[in-house]
């Protein structure tokens, strides 16, 4: 129980939403060309297979950008009025 004693930082949390956005996409993607044998031709599959690759790339650095804030958001204090 000790490895629980440090709470995780935003950017590996961030890292790991990245890293699981894209693998999901590329298996997608590998799901894509399989299924596209039979009826698309060789450069229709693989047009399908970058563009699906493409976002996953985008939209795991950008996961991975915006959650690896340098700066920690400080909430104020509250205010204990009784």
């Amino acid at each position: 129980m000790n490895f629980l004693d440090i709470a995780p930082s935003g950017g590996m949390i961030g890292a790991v939403v990245a890293i699981s956005f894209f693998l999901i996409f590329a298996g997608t993607a590998y799901i894509a060309f399989k299924a596209l044998k039979k009826t698309a031709k060789m450069a229709v599959r693989m047009v399908v297979v970058v563009v699906i690759l493409a976002i996953a790339v985008v939209g795991s650095s950008a996961l991975w950008y915006f959650s690896s804030n340098a700066t920690p958001k400080l909430k104020p204090p509250a205010n204990k009025r009784r």
